[in-house]
């Protein structure tokens, strides 16, 4: 929207007016309606009346105040219907990237090897493994959480995830 990086504060009203009166996607409501709860007047509106200008213009002060009461009710409900609609849209995401993982399934005495996380200085550089030495799994913990044993039979110190093993094939 800024042509250049030193105009970006004078567009950034119309992008923020822009991202709050448009629907979003995760709770399917606009912005403005779930802080406000009423629908937004574009200024254009005013300019040019619209029906829902003209319709409000011209109905007394106490039926007006009594609309914007029950609007002022059903915003709860719409907030509520949010977040519902939110948690189907995370469940939506968690399967759609749920679909691409693997399982892993590892059981006790399987050799594995394990990712080397922590940095490391290595003169290799880029160059370096990425996994280090073969281990043995000694105990499967609940959580995803796993004891193992190096070669020579000494137990690491740590626990380690299940996520940072990789089965070794023999």
């Amino acid at each position: 929207m800024a042509e250049s990086n030193i105009d970006w504060a004078d567009k950034l009203p119309y992008a923020l007016w822009a991202y709050r009166t448009s629907i979003r996607t995760s709770t399917r409501a606009k912005p403005y309606l779930l802080v406000y709860g009423m629908e937004v007047v574009l200024p254009v509106e005013i300019e040019v009346p619209s029906l829902r200008v003209l319709m409000e213009c011209k109905i007394p002060k106490a039926e007006w105040l009594q609309s914007r009461y029950d609007e002022l009710n059903f915003v709860d409900d719409r907030r509520m219907k949010a977040v519902d609609n939110v948690k189907k849209y995370q469940q939506i995401m968690a399967a759609t990237f749920n679909k691409n993982v693997r399982v892993r399934h590892l059981t006790v005495g399987d050799l594995v090897l394990k990712e080397q996380r922590a940095p490391v200085y290595d003169p290799r550089g880029m160059f370096c493994p990425n996994w280090s030495r073969l281990f043995i799994v000694k105990e499967i913990l609940p959580r995803k959480a796993i004891r193992l044993v190096n070669m020579e039979g000494i137990e690491l110190q740590y626990l380690t995830n299940l996520d940072q093993e990789k089965r070794y094939y023999v």
